[in-house]
Order: structure tokens, then C-alpha cells, then sequence
């Protein structure tokens, strides 16, 4: 009993020093996180899983569409403020797939078949920085250390119920696993979905997209002609109802203090036609101008001899 209890608490000393170590703020946002692993390890796990995602399907050669998402992801690239990051941003063709995404490192992309959801610019910029707020707040890196935690804290509940035989420890276990499954670690977490959002927002506002245009796409996208026809995958995962628009509408004042409308620079004036110079008036009494003296011409040699070119057959 004693040595069973001894490892409980070697268990949660060690959870306890790993949260101490891992804390983290996201950013904009300033949420608190637990982050156990490091931001280059996940980078690297983020290009590998691109890589096979894009040798898995094939790219789009629409150009016009292609020259959309780059030049959109461009602006909010720059308006993220990652130099580190690998910007990239592909349209992969799949007119099934209505998938966005945002890898840690900052390859990005877009499905073909979530683009008739999108619509236009301001829709590609809603769901592309919404993507990109993941990846910022290190969303990926906090749900493998919620699994980690998790699986430490089934160890601990392991040693727990070590005596307890049978049936019993068997429900524990797998009610544990279930609710790891179901409800302790859904792929995001609401938190992690609204602040995607409000990052989002920032985003867009700093890459001279309004903001207000974002609450026009997610409010199209909960409307009966999109839900009943066939929501897209990014619908379904990042699930919207009252309270989670209501919090983005208290958020979007902020969101506007960041919005600096992209400056058109106006085409340059035409430039007036010329007009021919007027003539020189006339000199009074001017002489009459000498004529150009003719040249010599030259004797021709006489070595040379001009005859007709000889076209008869040989």
C-alpha cells in the first residue's frame, strides 16, 4: 500500500514540475497554456505531415485561383508577423474536400471544394486566418500535451485502482479512455476554436481585410441553405451556435482597432498631348541661303568590268 502510494506521488510530482516548465501565453489573446514540447519539434512534425498531404493530392492549375490564396495568405503572412515561420500556401484539387489548414511552420492551404463556401476574397481570408490562428497559438503543441497529461494521469489512476481486481478496475480504465475519447480532448477545444476566431480577426484587420466582413461569412455559414445542403468539414469542426458568435461580436471592436484599410494608389494623370513648336518667324533682309555644293563623282577604275551574270546551263 505504501509503495503504491509512493508512486502516485512520484507521478504527480513529476506532472506538477512538467506544468511549472510548461507554461505559455497565446498570443493576442494572452491565454494561459500548458505546452510540454517545444515549437521547433512541432514545426518539424508540421512540414513532414504537409509534405504527405500534398504528395497525396494533386494541385490545382487554375492559376487565377492559385494567384487568389497566395496573394490573400501573403497579406495575412505579413500582417502574422512570423518571419520564422515557412509561409507557403497551396490549393490542393479535390472538389469533395472542403478542408482548410494551417500547419505549424505556416504551410497552409485551402481544398477546391471549399471554395463555393468561401465565395469571395474576404471569405478566403475568413477561413485562411482562421487556420492560421491555430497554428500562432501553438493549438496543436497544447492538444499532444493534453494527451500527454491525460496518459499521465491514467498512469496515476492505474496505480490507484492496482489492487482493485476484475471488472472493476477494467470499467475504470476504459471509462477513463472513453472520456479522453469523447469529451476531455475533442480535436479543439471551444476555448481554442473562439480564440482561432480572435485571432483570425486581427489578422485580417492587420492585412487590411474589415473584420465585420468575417461575421458575414460564419453568419452565411449557419444559415439553412448551407447547413442542410452539405456543410463543409471546416463547419463541422469548428461548430458555431449563439454564444460562440456572440463572443466574437464583443470581440470585434477590438479586432477594428487593428483595421487599416489597404490603400489604393490612384493611376497617374495622363500626360497632356505635346504640341507642335511653332516655326521661327521670318528674318527681314535675310540673304538666301547658299546651295549645298554637289559632290564629285569619282572615275570609275579601270580594272573593273561589268558584264552580264551567265545563266545558261553548263
Amino acid at each position: 500500500m505504501f509503495s503504491r502510494y509512493c508512486k502516485i506521488m512520484v507521478v504527480l510530482a513529476l506532472g506538477l514540475t512538467l506544468l511549472v516548465a510548461a507554461c505559455a501565453t497565446a498570443p493576442y489573446t494572452g491565454r494561459r497554456q500548458i505546452i510540454l514540447g517545444s515549437e521547433k519539434s512541432e514545426i518539424s512534425t508540421g512540414a513532414k505531415t504537409y509534405e504527405e498531404l500534398r504528395a497525396r493530392n494533386d494541385t490545382c492549375q487554375d492559376q487565377a485561383v492559385n494567384e487568389l490564396v497566395t496573394r490573400v495568405g501573403k497579406r495575412l503572412a505579413a500582417a502574422a508577423d512570423r518571419p520564422d515561420y515557412h509561409w507557403e500556401f497551396v490549393v490542393l484539387e479535390n472538389p469533395q474536400e472542403t478542408r482548410a489548414f494551417c500547419f505549424p511552420g505556416g504551410q497552409s492551404g485551402i481544398f477546391t471544394g471549399a471554395l463555393k463556401y468561401t465565395r469571395d476574397e474576404a471569405g478566403l481570408a475568413t477561413v485562411l486566418a482562421h487556420e492560421m490562428g491555430h497554428a500562432l497559438a501553438r493549438h496543436t503543441g497544447e492538444r499532444q500535451s493534453q494527451a500527454t497529461m491525460a496518459h499521465m494521469g491514467g498512469l496515476g489512476l492505474g496505480m490507484a485502482v492496482g489492487g482493485v481486481g476484475g471488472v472493476a478496475g477494467q470499467a475504470i480504465g476504459e471509462g477513463y479512455s472513453l472520456g479522453i475519447e469523447h469529451g476531455i480532448l475533442p480535436t479543439y477545444s471551444w476555448a481554442q476554436e473562439l480564440e482561432a476566431d480572435k485571432i483570425g480577426l486581427i489578422l485580417m484587420a492587420k492585412a487590411g481585410y474589415d473584420p465585420a466582413r468575417a461575421m458575414d461569412f460564419w453568419r452565411r455559414m449557419m444559415t439553412d441553405e448551407f447547413v442542410k445542403l452539405s456543410p463543409p468539414k471546416f463547419l463541422s469542426a469548428h461548430r458555431r451556435d449563439d454564444r460562440h458568435m456572440q463572443a466574437m461580436v464583443d470581440f470585434l471592436p477590438e479586432a477594428q482597432t487593428h483595421y487599416v484599410p489597404v490603400a489604393i494608389t490612384p493611376p497617374a494623370p495622363a500626360a497632356p498631348p505635346l504640341e507642335p513648336p511653332a516655326p521661327a518667324p521670318a528674318l527681314q533682309n535675310a540673304p538666301e541661303p547658299a546651295p549645298a555644293p554637289q559632290p564629285t563623282p569619282e572615275p570609275a577604275p579601270d580594272n573593273l568590268e561589268s558584264k552580264p551574270l551567265d545563266n545558261r546551263s553548263q
